[in-house]
């Protein structure tokens, strides 16, 4: 019975599994033995079946990778294992295959029965000892059979394609140097390839390989090789010299723009989505001033953008996909300021179009949606403010372009919008067709607005942001009018982010510069005359605005609206009744009753939060409602961010308040048994490793609280860092790593400072290492330690801000600069490898 045999497949995974009492070494032999040759002499058993049994046999290998009998590691002859598999039927190299993916997966992946740190051992002597010799097995396969005329149509010719391919992408996707702690992590955007693989790169008929696939494969299969070139294009540059990295580019760019030209795969999701993915690494890992030096540039550029374009047209079609367009053209479009090469990066004349494609796809999708009872994007505001986030960038590029588009296109929005209010004829369906428009145009033009940057933008860009700003204030009035008949919910969350963005840059404490352009000041006149210039609660709640929104609106709006004028409120709220709770601490166990009660409703909590990360009350609210987030589970990925990760934010924020706003003698809390701080460090331990790597860096205000709390943990509490466990220590050490690259400056400027802190730590301890006697070890030299066996990372990291100083764009050399000596004083090789090459 096929059941009887996964039966006792299972039992005998989990007897091999076992902790405590483990099998002897000759049993476990005798059970890979086993498996092997059942499965050798059944090669038709039921799917099911052998997926069990392979799964056993991956199991009993990478648990006794370390096992000896007479001097030989019994466990770690897989290659030999698997050949007798392939060498004959169809059926039985599947099963190869099959098992040597299987295993590359299970080594790469920790489990929560047996210590990371055994598995980082295992991992690494099957990245060293193994992982290659599979990658050119399975490369080697692979050409075998695309130099045959495959019957795909054959279920198991078809299969043994699917499980090679797997296997490749298994090995570039194998975890080389531990830092992945999330298999979900979709971007970590580099693969440390180790050097020693470096021939299979440098040979470019390995890409050619897996391009010539993909135009010889269906669909079935040809997500399975865009996979495998996403990862293969995010090799790590140091892999390579600067002649070799060009070479490597152009073979990869020339690629790309065969599958542009030949796009007839690319209408089916997954290829879509995997080749849009591939796109966004083309920016990710080559600076803007490389790709313009690719032969076919030019062409390759237009094609981009015309399939861009295409893209953002047709709006319903894999949004998600989208994401990653906009972040190549958010990295080209950043990268223009700096680029120093003379070829021409012709950004001028395709990013409006991008612009343009953008903004003119979003006002369209309003009436299909209307018409056709389709779901609203504008209701999924996360997504929203990821591509707002991008295009902000994207359209400060030629922004007289962008300026012009959008006064053209609001003028004639808002024309409409108030003939159809003054019309007795008017349908409510036109109205709120018109209205959907006005809201995406508020939301871009907060966008564009917020993307102005202090040291590149001029007095008369300054004067369009005036003539946009003006609009939406001009909006505000006539919408304003109608609030006691009919509001439109989603053009006052529009209006709301517009402020947030117009505050940022033109009213906010940390403006560098003051616009001289009249337009600018008549906007901070007109705002400053009711948002501005009241110093306290009892003023601004006088406001019949401020009246309206509290007597009409649920508490979750009021208290957002008055998020604007946050850094300007005082605790003291006498006149109205959402905020007289919080006027005296004795009534603080009610908001931290009502975050144990409604933890689960955003709504509810970040308010709360919010308000909290202002006042600073105390650190409770940290712990409870940052444990409350913990119990939350799986959340979709669609809701991710509302349901969870903004209210992780927020606890970042509040805790990096908490810990800079010299408020107390941190050293007295463990002097008086306070464990207060202790509790609110592990709670913030336990939210950062809820979330995968990638979410903090696709979502901005994550990313800036985050790693702004970060900054401030290793400059005053790195006895506290020093104290975490090994897999902590690396998680947040390749967070600073990935963060070093990131297109926000204020992230990056974070990342340099934090690991400023911690090279000078670490050379600290270093030295005094080599002055002390041998006693036990210590906090601080466990910390020590977990450097001294991964080496790499602080390789790695070094060599990153090296590339990013000398070949880059980069914006922010001092920052940079501040963590360089520590850098090169813990890797004086390195450095002077480097040194020398240059």
């Amino acid at each position: 019975s096929s059941y009887s045999q996964l039966l006792a497949a299972t039992c005998l995974s989990k007897l091999v599994s076992r902790t405590s009492n483990p099998l002897p070494l000759e049993q476990r032999i005798d059970i890979r033995n086993y498996v092997l040759n059942y499965l050798a002499t059944r090669p038709k058993l039921a799917a099911f079946v052998t997926q069990a049994l392979i799964q056993l046999y991956a199991r009993i290998t990478k648990l006794g990778w370390f096992d000896c009998q007479k001097d030989d590691y019994v466990f770690r002859n897989v290659i030999a294992d698997v050949t007798r598999f392939l060498q004959d039927s169809v059926e039985h190299c599947i099963i190869g295959v099959t098992i040597l993916s299987q295993l590359t997966n299970e080594i790469n992946q920790a489990d929560t029965t047996h210590p990371l740190t055994k598995h980082r051992k295992i991992a690494s002597s099957f990245r060293d000892s193994s992982l290659f010799d599979i990658f050119t097995l399975s490369c080697n396969l692979l050409k075998q059979a695309s130099g045959k005329n495959l019957n795909l149509n054959d279920e198991s010719q078809h299969g043994l394609l699917m499980q090679l391919l797997k296997l490749s992408y298994n090995c570039l996707n194998f975890d080389f140097i531990g830092t992945s702690t999330d298999e979900s992590s979709d971007d970590l955007c580099t693969v440390q390839i180790p050097t020693s693989w470096r021939s299979a790169f440098l040979d470019s008929s390995t890409l050619q390989l897996f391009f010539n696939l993909y135009h010889s494969l269906p669909p079935s299969l040809s997500p399975l090789v865009l996979s495998c070139l996403v990862q293969i294009a995010s090799v790590r540059r140091s892999l390579f010299n600067n002649a070799e990295r060009a070479k490597f580019l152009s073979h990869l760019v020339d690629g790309v723009k065969r599958i542009l030209a030949n796009p007839q795969c690319l209408p089916d999701p997954n290829n879509y989505h995997e080749f849009c993915r591939l796109l966004a690494r083309l920016k990710s890992n080559y600076q803007l001033g490389e790709l313009v030096k690719v032969e076919n540039y030019p062409e390759v550029i237009r094609l981009i953008a015309n399939f861009t374009v295409t893209s953002l047209q047709h709006w319903e079609f894999a949004p998600n996909s989208v994401h990653y367009l906009l972040s190549l053209w958010q990295r080209l479009a950043a990268s223009v300021p700096y680029v120093k090469a003379t070829e021409p990066h012709l950004l001028e004349t395709y990013t409006p179009e991008v612009t343009k494609a953008y903004i003119t796809s979003r006002l369209e999708s309003v009436h299909v949606i209307l018409r056709d009872g389709l779901e609203d994007p504008l209701d999924d505001a996360g997504l929203v403010q990821q591509q707002l986030d991008q295009l902000s960038t994207i359209g400060r590029c030629e922004y007289e372009k962008t300026c012009a588009l959008l006064v053209q296109l609001f003028d004639q929005a808002a024309q409409t919008y108030q003939e159809l209010l003054q019309s007795t004829n008017s349908s409510a369906a036109d109205v709120t067709v018109q209205e959907g428009r006005l809201t995406w145009l508020v939301y871009i033009i907060g966008a564009v607005i917020g993307g102005r940057v202090s040291f590149a933008s001029t007095d008369e860009q300054d004067a369009m942001d005036g003539e946009l700003v003006c609009r939406v204030l001009q909006l505000m009035n006539l919408t304003d009018s109608r609030l006691a008949q009919a509001g439109n919910e989603r053009l006052e969350l529009a209006m709301l982010s517009f402020f947030e963005q117009f505050r940022k840059i033109y009213i906010g404490d940390q403006v560098q510069k003051s616009s001289k352009v009249s337009s600018i000041r008549m906007c901070v006149f007109s705002l400053t005359s009711c948002l501005s210039t009241y110093s306290s609660v009892r003023k601004l709640v006088k406001l019949s605005a401020v009246q309206f929104m509290l007597n009409n609106h649920t508490v979750s709006i009021s208290l957002t609206w008055i998020q604007i004028r946050l850094p300007e409120l005082e605790a003291d709220v006498s006149h109205t009744n959402t905020h007289s709770l919080c006027r005296y601490p004795t009534y603080m166990p009610i908001l931290q009753r009502a975050i144990e009660l409604w933890y689960h409703d955003p709504a509810c909590t970040t308010p709360v939060l919010k308000l909290m990360a202002e006042l600073v009350h105390n650190s409770m609210f940290v712990l409870i409602s940052g444990n409350r987030i913990l119990t939350l589970g799986e959340v979709p990925k669609e809701q991710v961010y509302g349901v969870k990760l903004k209210g992780v934010s927020v606890c970042f924020a509040m805790l990096k308040a908490v810990l800079s706003g010299n408020y107390v003698n941190f050293g007295v809390f463990r002097l008086y048994g306070d464990d207060a701080l202790d509790n609110a460090l592990q709670t913030f331990i336990k939210l950062l490793l809820s979330i995968p790597h990638s979410d903090l860096l696709d979502y901005p205000k994550l990313s800036q609280s985050f790693y702004s709390l970060l900054e401030v943990l290793t400059q005053d509490h790195m006895n506290f860092i020093a104290s975490l466990e090994p897999h902590v220590v690396m998680y947040i050490l390749s967070s600073i790593s990935e963060g070093l690259t990131a297109l926000d400056t204020m992230v990056c400027t974070g990342c340099c400072s934090s690991l400023d802190h911690i090279v000078t730590y670490l050379f600290k301890q270093l030295s005094r290492s080599t002055k002390k006697r041998p006693a036990p070890m210590a906090t601080d030299d466990r910390f020590l330690h977990i450097m001294q066996q991964h080496p790499e990372m602080i390789q790695q990291m070094l060599s990153t801000v090296l590339n990013i100083i000398i070949f880059e764009d980069c914006r922010n050399q001092w920052s940079m600069s501040r963590p360089l000596l520590g850098l090169i004083l813990l890797n004086e090789k390195v450095a002077s490898s480097a040194c020398s090459y240059l």
